[in-house]
């Protein structure tokens, strides 16, 4: 994050000095919390690129380019937390009816995706901390989405993902 801040473009590591791990093809989010408030978060949810690759670029887009923020300045770095969240891939969820949902869904541990036509919204594992109800979850899950509280189609697309998570406090 520091090099995309100071210039304006993510870091490039040199794949071929990479540990496996971080060669593997994962997709990622990158959150950033200033003073314990959000400050910006954006990232992937498909895998199309090593895990380092996807997390340099999805902390230069969080740290500059996220819609609902100003860009990160060099003042604040001090200031931000960084977590990165590696997310499994995603797996359909095959349900009846919203009530179905609720059951299948695991609080804490199902990060969820949902889409309903060209609207998609999605909903890190972390979120069950400030919604730590399924009901409450994919009601709020729903609003990201600009569709109805109330809303439920047949034609709509459920998806549910894992999450391993690092952090790093502000220094």
């Amino acid at each position: 994050m520091n090099h995309a801040i100071r210039t304006g473009r993510p870091l490039n590591p040199d794949e071929e000095t990479l540990d496996p791990v971080l060669r593997a093809i994962r997709a990622s989010f990158v959150t950033l919390h200033r003073h314990g408030a959000l400050r910006g978060c954006t990232g992937s949810l498909e895998a199309v690129q090593p895990l380092a690759l996807d997390v340099a670029r999805t902390a230069c887009s969080t740290a500059l380019s996220d819609p609902r923020f100003f860009p990160v300045s060099v003042e604040e770095v001090s200031e931000i937390d960084i977590e990165i969240s590696v997310l499994s891939p995603l797996e359909p969820m095959t349900i009846r009816d919203e009530a179905d949902l609720l059951d299948q869904l695991i609080p804490e541990v199902d990060g969820l995706v949902l889409t309903a036509g060209p609207r998609r919204a999605t909903f890190l594992p972390k979120v069950w901390e400030q919604l730590p109800s399924p009901l409450a979850f994919v009601t709020a899950l729903k609003r990201k989405a600009g569709l109805p509280d109330d809303f439920w189609s047949q034609e709509m697309s459920v998806y549910r993902y894992h999450t391993e998570t690092f952090a790093e406090a502000a220094t």
